[in-house]
């Protein structure tokens, strides 16, 4: 029951961790991201395709931008190359970022495949519940801050962060 007093549906849910959003935050950033879900890259290649895509920043700038989505866990440095006389760094991410919407005219075709996935979904979330509650319920204790937050939807964001990661892990190695 909403606050209005009518029967509402909920829909659909929107996640936004403030970690993520705040470091791609900055368009160039989540371009950045999209660069290297492609391949690892060192700062002077990725400088080198946002060139070509049209961004004009300096090379310490978009250095910068790396070590941000580094710091936010959105990328890995995953080789060093020593030569030189330095260390070369190639980065990749780890998190991609989607930022679309589905057409209107595509809502029946959704609404089919949900309906073919949800008795699979439902039997996760028995799982999760059942086998793992008090590990999420401890989970959920250390994120809230606050008296006040305990009203807020800590467990339905755990629940949706798992589903969501399993689904990137399945569907990596689905594509390997």
């Amino acid at each position: 029951m909403s606050s209005f007093g009518t029967d509402h549906r909920l829909d659909d849910i929107a996640v936004r961790d403030t970690r993520i959003s705040d470091a791609i935050d900055e368009p160039m950033r989540a371009m950045i991201l999209d660069i290297l879900s492609e391949e690892a890259l060192t700062a002077t290649e990725v400088h080198e395709r946002l060139e070509n895509r049209g961004v004009d920043r300096t090379e310490n700038t978009v250095r910068h931008h790396i070590n941000e989505l580094r710091d936010a866990d959105l990328v890995d440095v995953v080789r060093f190359e020593e030569g030189r006389g330095g260390t070369t760094k190639y980065y990749h991410a780890n998190t991609i970022v989607l930022s679309y919407s589905l057409p209107d005219s595509t809502d029946a075709a959704v609404e089919e495949m949900i309906d073919a996935v949800q008795p699979q979904i439902t039997d996760a979330l028995a799982t999760l519940t059942d086998e793992y509650d008090d590990t999420i319920e401890e989970i959920v204790a250390d994120m809230q801050p606050c008296e006040h937050c305990r009203t807020q939807k800590y467990e339905t964001y755990v629940l949706l962060t798992i589903l969501r990661r399993a689904f990137v892990r399945a569907h990596r190695d689905e594509t390997q």
